[in-house]
């Protein structure tokens, strides 16, 4: 089927959260189904036992959990009804879908069992006898939740294939859930192209998927937040297939603005030390003590920006009240740094503008940078914690700058015939899981070769790398589409000479 391609990855989580920690208590919303009595597309054996794990892991971490198995259209409809109307205006509300899923035309649908079996050109019998992921999203956003979990471990295999097998089908692919409102994460059970297993082998008597037993153990681990989680599993979902000898690697979207803690945050540090001298702190203001704000408050926290470069890492902070004084600290012990004044004044304040950068060597290894500022009265405000996560920062900063210059990609020059030049991906190749191109063609179906991604230097282009294909003169284009590190796919770009 041209137009209908399988959810190649096999399972899809999708986090769509804010900061967890409210100023009232928040209700916590689940609900689980499972998939598995297809009538006229082929049946599924785990993910009942998915929906019911999760589902148990749910109550574990103080959701009120619905669970709900082998749903047909109506009762499909019927319950999603149910949980919307148990969601209310700041709840956390929880969705899992384990089951048959479907790409349709950048659409993904959520199969019930009462799906007919549907073959190529009834694209539109398949769109009306299913549910549309999108609109789930839409509904939890309607009615205010404020943090949004959906989790869909979906599609094992093309269940319109005739072979019934699990294996993946054809060249499709699923499609990535791009649009999605800020402050959302999402998870891949498996990458681009890549099948997620069921079991391990024939002796494996786990009743879960290799995904789902390990989200679902990471999610109850205390102190963790969501991105640890994601992390944790793609790293054990990896391992795991690699004993078998096959790829499996869980992606993850992050748009999230702050961390989230469903079983909890880490312990707090034991009492801080007295207020430093305020000698000190020489080019800051006189201030009061430090006042750290309690646990359940944020008071403006900062976020930051990375930015890597030649020699190193450019933090950003990005402060909404206006500031006296920046101060930062690598980790929960040492002396505060400060960040230093520009040559600038303050609108706002009519003093000189704070320097709201630091740098970090190259080689700096992951960690929590603790930032404080004063604020316009005088007042210290902080430290705020701001996880740096060097790998997933440099895939985040690249994949920005291929973002912001896609008309760079590519490069003609007419030299003893006709070269095209890749060089620019090749730059930022450390966000890039891989790249089609197309020659006169708009359906790129050429891999292009690029090395392998250096963190120690990670724009800097191998010697003996070559940035150029040498192509027939007549060549009119070239079409091009991006596998991103997190697992998206970029718009197909055509460059003409």
């Amino acid at each position: 089927m041209r137009s209908m391609r399988t959810w190649l990855a096999c399972g899809l989580v999708v986090l769509g959260m804010v900061l967890a920690p409210a100023a009232h208590a928040e209700k916590r919303v689940a609900l689980v189904v499972g998939n598995n009595d297809y009538r006229f597309v082929p049946k599924l054996q785990k993910a009942v036992n998915d929906a019911r794990t999760m589902g148990d892991t749910l109550k574990q971490l103080g959701f009120n959990v619905m669970v709900a198995e082998n749903l047909n259209r109506q009762q499909f409809s019927q319950t999603l009804l149910a949980f919307d109307n148990a969601v209310e205006p700041g709840d956390t509300a929880f969705f899992f879908y384990a089951g048959h899923g479907f790409e349709i035309a950048g659409q993904n649908f959520l199969l019930p069992t009462d799906v007919p079996a549907a073959t190529e050109g009834q694209e539109e019998l398949v769109r009306d006898a299913s549910i549309l992921a999108d609109r789930i999203i839409e509904r939890l956003q309607n009615k205010k939740a404020r943090t949004s979990i959906l989790v869909f471990d979906a599609c094992r295999n093309n269940p319109f294939e005739r072979s019934g097998t699990r294996a993946v089908a054809g060249g499709g692919g699923l499609a990535p859930l791009t649009q999605l409102p800020e402050g959302v994460f999402s998870v891949f059970s498996a990458g681009p192209r890549q099948t997620a297993l069921d079991r391990l082998s024939n002796d494996d008597t786990n009743p879960n998927s290799v995904f789902t037993r390990t989200f679902a153990k990471e999610l109850t681990q205390p102190g963790v937040n969501l991105v640890q989680v994601a992390q944790r599993t793609r790293r054990a979902v990896s391992e795991l297939a690699e004993t078998v000898r096959h790829k499996q690697i869980p992606v993850y979207f992050d748009q999230m603005v702050d961390d989230v803690f469903l079983n909890g945050m880490t312990k707090a540090p034991a009492a801080e030390k007295p207020a430093e001298p305020q000698q000190k702190l020489a080019a800051l203001p006189p201030v009061s003590a430090p006042k750290i704000p309690p646990a359940n408050e944020i008071l403006n926290a900062p976020i930051a920006m990375f930015s890597r470069h030649n020699g190193g890492w450019t933090v950003t902070f990005s402060i909404a009240d206006p500031t006296l004084g920046i101060s930062w600290r690598m980790g929960d012990a040492g002396d505060f740094r400060e960040t230093g004044f520009m040559d600038v004044l303050d609108p706002r304040t009519r003093k000189r503008m704070p320097n709201p950068s630091i740098q970090l060597p190259a080689d700096a290894p992951a960690g929590t940078i603790q930032v404080r500022y004063v604020d316009a009265s005088g007042e210290m405000q902080g430290p705020f914690p701001i996880r740096f996560e060097p790998e997933a920062a440099l895939v985040r900063d690249q994949r920005k700058i291929l973002d912001m210059t896609a008309t760079s990609w590519l490069s003609f020059r007419d030299f003893n015939g006709l070269l095209v030049y890749y060089t620019h991906l090749m730059s930022y190749r450390c966000a890039i899981r891989e790249v089609r191109i197309g020659i006169d063609t708009s359906v790129p179906d050429k891999v292009l070769n690029m090395p392998g991604c250096d963190m120690r230097d990670p724009i800097a282009i191998p010697s003996n790398a070559t940035p150029y294909l040498k192509l027939p003169p007549a060549t009119k284009f070239v079409s091009v589409e991006l596998t991103y590190r997190d697992g998206s796919i970029s718009e197909i770009k055509s460059f003409r000479r």
